[in-house]
């Protein structure tokens, strides 16, 4: 069995799941001088991050948690994250007494407070932590990170989260950092429905799409949304960043939710099934900010 971890000094990290947050978030602990050991579902991507970073690779989750003194995963959806954590070769299997597992997957803030209470059995543990900034924030290490769980733990891993956040909060409880997570993509949904209507009005209305952004991104009509996706919308570019089909399960989560609460979600409701109308038209991957194109094709 594993040893007790050094709940003090942190040196050893695993890193599961490499896909276009995990890959860079790992290479930041990488160059901040952290031993890192990764796992990929896609072998060959986590033999790539070892020949760009360093480090190691392994075969299972368990094998690469096995000496970490604090393990990440960001993988896909809640099924994904039972399978890496507490299935056959999960990391919970060779994780040591008193290391940490934090979860930046966004997943439903069930699913966080299910593996928090296995990680308790057997002394690890548990922030559920997901993450706001796309791409492009893993990539230059500025994401914002929301986090569920106790202070203590928080304390412990916040400076190997600073690794790769400008902005790590601890929300509340377990369950906490996937609520606000979700509160946060309800914004962004009927942010951006409103960004795809104003845009396509005034292309319609003959006005110099460049030129409005500019105007209106200097009063309160400005938003992060409207500052890095305004160009590219007029442009009709959407081969990049946060994916529709991630939105959309994104927002059936904050749905469920909503049901379990007896909250009303009437807008993000909406938008999600006009997501699904971009889906339809083989925009899955595309761009949240795609939801133009759905006003521009009619």
């Amino acid at each position: 069995m594993a040893q007790s971890a050094d709940s003090r000094k942190f040196n050893k990290a695993a890193f599961i799941g490499l896909g276009v947050m995990g890959y860079p978030m790992a290479g930041h602990l990488a160059r901040n001088g952290f031993e890192v050991t990764v796992y990929n579902r896609t072998e060959s991507k986590a033999q790539q991050w070892v020949e760009a970073y360093g480090g190691k690779s392994a075969p299972t989750p368990a094998l690469a948690a096995a000496d970490a003194q604090i393990v990440f995963s960001c993988v896909g959806n809640d099924d994904d994250v039972r399978a890496i954590s507490t299935g056959p070769d999960g990391a919970f299997s060779a994780m040591a007494s008193d290391s940490i597992f934090v979860d930046h997957t966004t997943a439903s803030a069930e699913v966080a407070r299910e593996l928090a209470a296995k990680c308790a059995d057997k002394g690890i543990a548990f922030l559920d932590a997901p993450v706001s900034g796309g791409q492009a924030g893993a990539e230059n290490g500025v994401l914002t990170v929301m986090v569920g769980g106790s202070q203590e733990t928080f304390d412990r891993a916040k400076p190997v989260m600073d690794s790769y956040a400008r902005a790590v909060g601890l929300m509340g409880p377990v369950g906490s950092g996937q609520l606000t997570k979700m509160v946060n993509q309800i914004c962004i949904a009927g942010l951006v429905q409103g960004l795809s209507e104003g845009l396509d009005f005034a292309s319609r209305c003959g006005l110099d799409v460049d030129q409005v952004l500019e105007v209106i991104s200097k009063g309160a009509a400005q938003s992060w949304q409207m500052e890095n996706r305004g160009q590219t919308m007029g442009r009709n570019e959407f081969e990049f960043g946060f994916a529709v089909d991630w939105m959309r399960k994104d927002l059936g989560l904050c749905l469920e939710e909503a049901r379990r609460v007896k909250g009303r979600l009437p807008v993000t409701a909406l938008v999600d099934q006009f997501y699904a109308e971009v889906q339809a038209m083989g925009g899955g991957r595309w761009d949240t900010s795609s939801l133009i194109r759905r006003l521009r094709d009619t």
